[in-house]
């Protein structure tokens, strides 16, 4: 019988640990960063592509679903989600203090403004039947449409969420920029098939509302795969699990470390908790302008002394990059 990743990372560790998902740039007019060359290694297996609200009747649907008080009320998906036999530890690191926008940075309020203010936010969905929550960041692409955010936050446990949609600029329940329903959801294929958190990828493409394409109305940050590893990067969210409530817009910054566990990953220094997994990882950010080129997502943390303080994110290679090509060709 076939072991889930998160079984075999138990095995791994003794039952010592457990990990723990996370579940909760470029300015609009610029091209997506060039990635590095990789060598040619065949044709790569398809991301997987689940259709959410395709038509006007599903849209309003969706959207009359989503009342703030509802939204208020989202669980941050690793609440939700137990894994068989282990349980799920919570995350409850909280903050020392507030401290001003610095690297590094373990997680404080973003007060910065610019573009990242704009691009990221808050995801809201029906896992199994309940309200969850994750976090995620709309990226240039050639449809104007898509959203990147991790695996488990478009697909979990076998099951894909349904009541998809992104809140950009989310701020204390207000939605300066209104709510997109997505038209369809993707995940890598690794994460589609065994849930492997080395490639915990999502996306979604989300309808036009009211007329304007998702880029054209808030922006778009760069992306980018196959970087060097260990440089200096910021993370975004909305964490929703305490100390934090999801109300406002969370950042970390540091230098990257790899992860030497269980997965292929990388890792940041960082206190934020459920309801910001899928939330970006930004190489070159600037702080002034809020712009960067997403490079990971949100992920999962570890219950171990040592790491309890990392987030981690999956390293964006060839499999991210297709599942980028897949979405924004959509």
């Amino acid at each position: 019988m076939r072991r889930s990743p998160r079984a075999a990372v138990l095995t791994a560790l003794g039952g010592a640990a457990l990990v723990a998902p996370m579940l909760a740039a470029a300015p609009a007019s610029a091209a997506p960063a060039a990635p590095a060359a990789v060598p040619a290694a065949g044709p790569l297996p398809s991301p997987s592509v689940r259709t959410q609200a395709a038509d006007a009747a599903a849209r309003q649907r969706v959207l009359r679903y989503w009342t703030p008080r509802r939204m208020r009320s989202a669980t941050p998906m690793e609440r939700l989600f137990k894994p068989k036999g282990a349980g799920l530890a919570d995350v409850r690191r909280g903050l020392s203090k507030i401290v001003p926008m610095s690297v590094p940075n373990g997680g404080a309020p973003w007060t910065g403004g610019g573009a990242v203010a704009k691009t990221a936010g808050r995801v809201f969905f029906t896992y199994q039947g309940r309200t969850a929550s994750c976090s995620g960041d709309a990226v240039t692409s050639a449809n104007r449409s898509t959203v990147v955010t991790a695996g488990h936050c478009v697909k979990l446990d076998g099951a894909w969420h349904t009541d998809w949609v992104f809140v950009p600029g989310y701020d204390n329940g207000r939605r300066p920029y209104g709510t997109w329903t997505a038209s369809k959801t993707l995940s890598t294929p690794q994460w589609t098939a065994s849930e492997d958190l080395n490639y915990d990828v999502g996306a979604a493409v989300v309808n036009p509302l009211d007329g304007r394409k998702l880029v054209d109305a808030v922006g778009g940050q760069g992306i980018a795969f196959n970087q060097a590893r260990g440089q200096t990067m910021y993370s975004f969210g909305y964490p929703a699990a305490a100390p934090y409530d999801g109300s406002k817009l969370v950042y970390c910054s540091g230098k990257v470390i790899n992860d030497f566990l269980t997965s292929k990953d990388i890792g940041l220094r960082c206190d934020m908790t459920g309801g910001s997994s899928g939330g970006p990882w930004f190489l070159n950010f600037g702080e002034q302008a809020g712009t960067g080129i997403q490079n990971s997502v949100n992920s999962f943390k570890y219950n171990l002394p040592l790491l309890s303080d990392y987030m981690f994110g999956p390293y964006f290679g060839a499999d991210a990059k297709n599942l980028y090509d897949t979405a924004q060709s959509s």
